[in-house]
């Protein structure tokens, strides 16, 4: 059995060597494709990444009844806001703390003092800032917000708040779509250059089955050969993206325009190239198996 095993994969190295030609159109082929999706695969994870991190910033704002004052009723609102399925944080800013962090916002001297004589009577609400492990859930959060007992009103920031989460959500979907796309796209370019390939040597397939050959034994050295080509026509692109990731990081020191953050070098570019490498064994694996066998009918 093992013997077998190395004796597929050492015919399928023959017939890389063999039909080198071939070979060098399958990997190029791949080699394009790769490239496209290991861009677009980076910038599909840094908006990701991106898209997070605007989530994470986003929050909703709970006003506690002016009546509420004790600790244990703080404690007590602060529990049920956090027994809500998908909140991921609750953060308490006493009245005190909010007046401060409104006259901040202004930088005028004059208009700090003039808000400074309203610190006795501070219109402000004792605030909970929550945070939600998914801002499409915003909306079911903030209803059940509004039900605790003293609760006075849940400020979610408007519409606008809503359509952010809707186009993040849409830019994920978009980059996700697109990497797949590039991965059909792939095995479609790799089928068809291999499908030349084997159909140049049909004559060699039609001998091996002349001469008693079953078609697991015909497929296998074919199936080596795609995903040698997979492999071959991964390592321009691998590394190409991952040196070229590694280059921006560094150039930019992680932070691209200076506004968006990139993500950390280590591990993102290991895993990076360990995915485009997989992808490249997929797609030579999938373009042989669909080729070979196709064949192999039509030889029936």
């Amino acid at each position: 059995m093992f013997a077998r095993f190395f004796r597929h994969i050492k015919d399928g190295f023959t017939g890389v060597r063999r039909h080198f030609g071939m070979a060098l159109s399958s990997s190029t082929a791949v080699t394009i494709t790769l490239l496209l999706i290991g861009i677009f695969m980076v910038l599909t994870f840094n908006l990701n990444a991106l898209t997070k991190e605007i989530e994470g910033s986003i929050s909703l704002s709970v006003l506690v009844d002016y009546e509420v004052e004790s600790d244990a009723e703080l404690s007590r609102i602060k529990s049920d806001i956090e027994d809500i399925p998908g909140v991921s944080e609750c953060e308490y800013r006493s009245k005190e703390d909010e007046f401060d962090y409104y006259v901040s916002q202004y930088s005028d001297e004059e208009v700090k003092e003039f808000y400074e004589l309203y610190r006795n009577d501070n219109p402000f609400h004792d605030v909970f800032l929550v945070g939600a492990d998914k801002a499409s859930d915003f909306s079911i959060i903030k209803d059940k917000l509004a039900k605790i007992e003293g609760v006075d009103s849940v400020y979610d920031g408007g519409s606008n708040t809503y359509l952010l989460v809707d186009v993040l959500e849409d830019v994920r979907l978009f980059g996700g779509i697109l990497v797949l796309a590039l991965c059909f796209l792939a095995v479609y370019l790799i089928y068809n250059t291999i499908k030349i390939t084997i159909a140049s040597r049909s004559v060699e397939i039609g001998i091996m089955r002349n001469v008693g050959a079953k078609n697991s034994y015909i497929r296998a050295p074919f199936l080596v050969e795609g995903v040698i080509i997979g492999v071959i026509g991964s390592i321009v692109p691998v590394g190409a993206i991952v040196g070229g990731y590694y280059y921006l990081y560094k150039s930019f020191d992680g932070i691209l325009l200076g506004v968006v953050t990139l993500i950390p070098v280590f591990p993102f570019i290991v895993y990076l190239g360990l995915i485009l490498l997989g992808i490249a064994v997929f797609v030579g694996f999938t373009g042989s198996y669909i080729s070979v066998c196709k064949c192999l009918r039509m030889r029936r």
